[in-house]
């Protein structure tokens, strides 16, 4: 008996795959209610294209701002996929816990944006980003651990892992600090833009470890 069969395979990745955009673009399309329901209200009172724009500013920018986050990771998780032959239980459950935390961020970005202020409003927001991030690392471990699974060399597993951790340790430090300074909101989140250039800096110092070994 192969070590697949072992697993227990339950759903090729495709179809798990194929799941996982389809919850993924109704989550995108959630997003946009609210902003539909708040012109339906407007209109009722004859109010003006200018003074939605004006009123929901905040809830625009917290749709656009949900909208790319929700579109990177799905990115990803996609990206991911690709290397990923055969899904177990474990893969899939890690998927579904995933996919949770996607179906989520409407709530918490309706939550960010229709009501005040308060301390578990960044709780909830940067706390579900940092859960999908962390789902998408660990997902990332998994397979690592599991080489019958994917078709990734050791240098690619290593390397996704680091960038993950270099994005869920950011997520936490944004979510610590919001919890921190009171009135902060979602602010720390600035520090997402760091990512990038970390994870250049991590790629480069890879590089050149092989070269002093």
């Amino acid at each position: 008996m192969t070590q697949v069969s072992k697993s227990r395979e339950l759903s090729s990745p495709e179809r798990l795959q194929a799941f996982t955009d389809a919850v993924v673009a109704i989550a995108l399309t959630l997003l946009i209610l609210p902003l539909m329901e708040s012109v339906g209200e407007l209109s009722d009172h004859h109010g003006t294209t200018a003074e939605w724009l004006a009123e929901e500013q905040y809830a625009l920018l917290g749709f656009v701002l949900s909208f790319a986050l929700i579109a990177v990771f799905w990115a990803h998780h996609h990206k991911l996929f690709r290397s990923v032959k055969h899904v177990d239980p474990g893969l899939l459950w890690l998927t579904v816990a995933w996919m949770f935390t996607i179906v989520v961020m409407p709530v918490a970005t309706s939550l960010s944006t229709q009501l005040q202020s308060d301390w578990a409003q960044p709780l909830v927001y940067i706390g579900t980003l940092f859960a999908t991030s962390l789902l998408l690392l660990l997902a990332r471990v998994y397979l690592r651990s599991h080489p019958y699974l994917h078709t990734m060399d050791e240098t690619d597993a290593l390397a996704g892992i680091r960038a993950s951790g270099i994005v869920s340790g950011l997520f936490l430090v944004s979510l610590l600090l919001s919890l921190a300074i009171p009135g902060a909101g979602n602010w720390p989140l600035m520090l997402m833009l760091l990512s990038e250039p970390l994870q250049r800096l991590d790629r480069r110092r890879a590089r050149r470890a092989p070269a002093r070994q």
